[in-house]
């Protein structure tokens, strides 16, 4: 049964795969990326058509179906089992975190599948339990850049509604002056969102911070900010 869904869907993506928008993913990535050549529209309506046949199995069912999706290494695969992750947020349990870590370990090879993992699945996790903060703290010491992108990104959609900002700001130290510029912008975009609900908070932080801050980080986490805060955040 497991196999079977697989197949079909593999069928589904091969008979929606367009060459012209394989190529232009292929260009969007600075790394290697395998794509079947689909539109981000046409790949949620697979994982929609294809979760209503599954959303009444058991959640390790589930997940394998995921595992197996991910296996291939494909964009549109694993943003299906990414998405069918979250659909199932609400069933998550404690030991359901080593999954999703061992995901972003394995599997996440491009910026797009990490912010497709971390702000949803994994950031609903973390709403759910939040107990397992701390294990950001370690993924922003990891030698893989997308761990260390995960852990500013998985905050990003509980910034928005106001959550965790000490962690927020704990995990931004640790990141502060990573190499990698999409780390910079990761963790630059999650302050962005955390300032919205504590915009004086978030303000009085990048002052701190922003002698060493990149400026790909900064200009990120200013980018919504009053013009007269602006100025003030990239003074010199």
């Amino acid at each position: 049964m497991q196999e079977e869904i697989v197949t079909r869907i593999r069928q589904d993506l091969a008979a929606n795969a367009d060459e012209t928008v394989r190529e232009s993913s292929r260009r969007f990535f600075k790394e290697e990326v395998r794509s079947w050549g689909l539109k981000a529209a046409a790949v949620r309506a697979i994982a929609q058509q294809y979760f209503r046949e599954i959303k009444n199995r058991d959640k390790e069912e589930i997940f394998a179906i995921c595992e197996e999706l991910l296996e291939a290494g494909s964009f549109e695969e694993a943003a299906i089992a990414y998405d069918w992750a979250d659909r199932i947020n609400r069933r998550f349990e404690p030991d359901d975190f080593a999954v999703l870590e061992r995901w972003l370990a394995t599997y996440v090879s491009n910026w797009a599948a990490c912010d497709t993992l971390c702000n949803h699945a994994i950031g609903s996790f973390l709403e759910r339990y939040p107990a397992f903060l701390s294990r950001l703290k370690d993924w922003a010491r990891s030698e893989n850049r997308w761990v260390r992108r995960g852990a500013a990104v998985s905050l990003v959609l509980p910034a928005r509604k106001g959550l965790f900002l000490d962690d927020i700001f704990e995990v931004a130290d640790l990141l502060l002056q990573d190499p990698e510029d999409l780390v910079q912008k990761g963790y630059g975009w999650m302050l962005k969102e955390a300032g919205k609900s504590h915009p004086d908070a978030v303000f009085a932080y990048v002052m701190r911070r922003k002698h060493e801050m990149p400026r790909t980080a900064l200009r990120y986490a200013i980018e919504k900010m009053p013009a007269e805060r602006k100025r003030l955040a990239m003074e010199k």
